[in-house]
């Protein structure tokens, strides 16, 4: 009798065990060596309040002068000759405004809003030629306070820039740090604030159908929330004598090793 109720216990134990491995693992359901189409792929398009750089290039500097805003600094106590600044070489950026334009130096007021970095490129290469004041320009648009945060059962929330067209919520947690052990990965939450309406979705990272979500591609800020499991949770109660707490556990594991003793001696 005594061994059939070491082996019942050891099987709960056992059987917990499963269940938290089908709790933390990723993409259970993917289908291994079969292609899939993508059915979009998300790129990073121009808001108001975004702050992009964008420089001209062309095989007279003078010329590309004009239109690149370079930040410039004055030392305090230092003078330069000249300006009495001290260049420091760096491209400043524009401030798209509410309506989704920037002030551009010449060419005047142009509406970037919903366009890809590529886009803007074009539009301002194109604007260049078609005013005969650059020929053959060269133009490079980059981001410049684009950004997405990451919270809660991460191991390095934060905030972090966006850098490329593409950047998944795969990328975003990978650059927190990954989740820890305790948080949870059927509900992750991801915020987005998209025509003056704030939306909250939620993304099982255990299933493939994470890959068709409509927050797989990361956007200017994009708030992902993690959120803790019941342990996790626990652990900031007073009493944390719970069944999904630590030290409940350890209570059974230590039980049953007792058992085990008498059961076996």
């Amino acid at each position: 009798m005594k061994k059939i109720l070491f082996m019942s216990a050891l099987a709960v134990v056992l059987l917990a065990g499963c269940k938290t491995q089908r709790e933390v693992t990723y993409f259970q359901d993917l289908n291994v060596n079969s292609p899939q189409l993508i059915d979009s792929i998300g790129t990073v398009r121009m808001e108001p309040d975004d702050q992009i750089s964008i420089l001209v290039s062309c095989k007279e500097p003078e010329i590309a002068a004009l239109f690149n805003l370079v930040r410039s600094q004055q030392r305090v106590g230092m003078t330069t000759q000249g300006s009495g600044l001290s260049n420091n070489g760096e491209t400043s950026a524009y401030t798209i405004d509410s309506e989704g334009n920037i002030d551009f130096p010449v060419l005047g007021k142009l509406h970037v809003a919903g366009l890809t970095k590529q886009e803007v490129a074009n539009l301002v290469k194109q604007r260049l030629v078609e005013s005969d004041q650059v020929k053959n320009p060269i133009v490079t648009v980059e981001f410049a306070n684009l950004a997405f945060s990451v919270l809660g059962e991460v191991k390095n929330a934060g905030k972090y820039p966006i850098t490329r067209n593409r950047t998944t919520i795969l990328d975003a947690i990978s650059m927190a740090g990954d989740l820890t052990i305790t948080g949870l990965r059927d509900s992750v939450y991801v915020i987005r604030e998209a025509d003056g309406k704030r939306l909250a979705y939620t993304v099982d990272l255990r299933s493939k159908d994470v890959f068709t979500s409509p927050v797989y591609y990361v956007k200017q800020n994009d708030v992902i929330y993690v959120r803790p499991n019941a342990m996790r949770a626990g652990q900031s109660t007073i009493n944390e004598n719970t069944f999904s707490s630590v030290g409940f556990w350890m209570s059974v594991g230590s039980f049953l090793m007792s058992l085990g003793v008498l059961v076996f001696k």
